[in-house]
């Protein structure tokens, strides 16, 4: 079933129709899902409609999103694979009624139905390739690469693994292009005081991903304490790792030093964003040739605040954050190395005044208005090549 939201005002007809496709969108959490919505409302060139799954709230994000979006409503107990399946073919169906001139697919789940929807309509089809997904169906992933008429990578990282994906299984990928993601940018950033005696280290991320390093954190935590005893670690997001990692703070003694505070809102979470003295996320390369963090927008959004970051030296990491400009790098394996830098930055306002300043104009620089007009860019590239051959 699809439900959908009338076209706001002041939409012309004159503009390119563009179909983005996604499996992942507001008011669900994550980053795709920020990705996703962020260019929706950004590509001004384009007369955007979203196709998404409905959600618990998304009735009422819709009607002040800015962007019209159409909504596939699944039975609750439809399992993924399903879901997606039914996504796909919502989205052929609906493309046959809105004859767009181009596709974006957010999701390599969704090549399927671009791929479609090009041999039905004729429309160009455009992917957009984060990480994780890649190493989790390279196959798919190889498949959407060389189906697209070009594919946009958050990162050279990401690129690297599109280009093994595909090699590994005999497709020849179109053009790749290196887009990293934006952030939105207060225009007050000022800082809170850190709650009395206490100095407070942010992570921002879902609980879901092992590789995201919240273990790492811990493990590192009692040698911060050492040197910083009222340091405190607080960690804005929740999943499933949740109840082993307060298990782990426990049985490392740490836990008077962690809070984990689940899923906030965004006002919440942007509270401790200019609270933190620093914003800690140690990615690190997963086991098993799956994919890590293909960018970090979390990185991008200390940065916004004027926060240093400490990040895993891999990975998309090495495209969000500049070592020793916007942040330190480290080995995320070494709980050693991040806790030293951890306390690096804790004790030396100075150099933590320094990185978190040039985060600032990075983030300035890498708004979502700055990426939309990148990926516009490529859109129409794309579209160009449907005139001319």
């Amino acid at each position: 079933m699809v439900a959908s939201r009338p076209e706001p005002g002041g939409r012309s007809g004159g503009r390119p129709r563009l179909l983005l496709l996604t499996p992942d969108y507001p008011p669900s959490p994550g980053g795709i899902q920020v990705v996703s919505h962020r260019l929706a409302a950004a590509l001004a060139g384009f007369e955007t409609t979203v196709l998404a799954p409905a959600s618990a709230g998304a009735a009422e994000f819709d009607a002040h999103s800015g962007v019209r979006t159409l909504r596939v409503a699944s039975p609750g107990a439809l399992p993924g694979p399903a879901r997606i399946g039914l996504l796909n073919a919502a989205a052929l169906a609906r493309a046959s009624m809105l004859r767009p001139q181009l596709t974006l697919s957010m999701h390599i789940v969704m090549s399927p139905a671009a791929a479609a929807i090009a041999r039905a309509t004729g429309a160009r089809a455009v992917q957009y390739f984060h990480a994780e997904e890649i190493g989790a169906r390279p196959r798919l992933a190889a498949f959407a690469a060389s189906n697209a008429t070009a594919s946009i990578v958050v990162s050279e990282y990401t690129a690297g693994l599109v280009r093994e994906a595909s090699a590994r299984h005999g497709k020849q990928p179109g053009t790749l292009h290196v887009i990293g993601n934006g952030t939105d940018v207060p225009e007050d950033h000022a800082p809170f005081s850190d709650e009395p005696g206490r100095a407070t280290i942010l992570t921002v991320g879902r609980i879901e991903e092992r590789y995201k390093g919240h273990d790492a954190m811990l493990r590192a935590l009692p040698l911060v304490l050492a040197k910083v005893p009222e340091a405190q670690w607080v960690v804005v997001g929740d999943g499933s790792l949740r109840p082993s990692l307060e298990a782990l703070a426990k049985g490392l003694g740490v836990d008077h030093a962690v809070r984990f505070l689940g899923a906030v809102s965004d006002e919440e979470r942007n509270l401790w964003l200019r609270r933190a003295r620093l914003v800690a996320m140690p990615s690190r390369l997963p086991a098993g040739g799956f994919a890590g963090e293909g960018f970090g927008i979390v990185y991008l959004e200390a940065g916004a605040y004027g926060k240093p970051v400490v990040a895993g030296n891999v990975g998309g990491a090495l495209d969000a954050v500049s070592d020793g400009e916007t942040g330190l790098l480290v080995d995320p394996t070494d709980p050693l190395a991040l806790a030293e830098a951890i306390v690096r930055l804790l004790r030396d306002s100075e150099l933590a005044g320094r990185l978190g300043a040039n985060g600032r104009a990075n983030a300035l620089a890498h708004t979502w208005p700055h990426v939309a007009e990148r990926v516009e860019a490529v859109l129409l590239g794309a579209l160009d090549r449907s005139k001319t051959g």
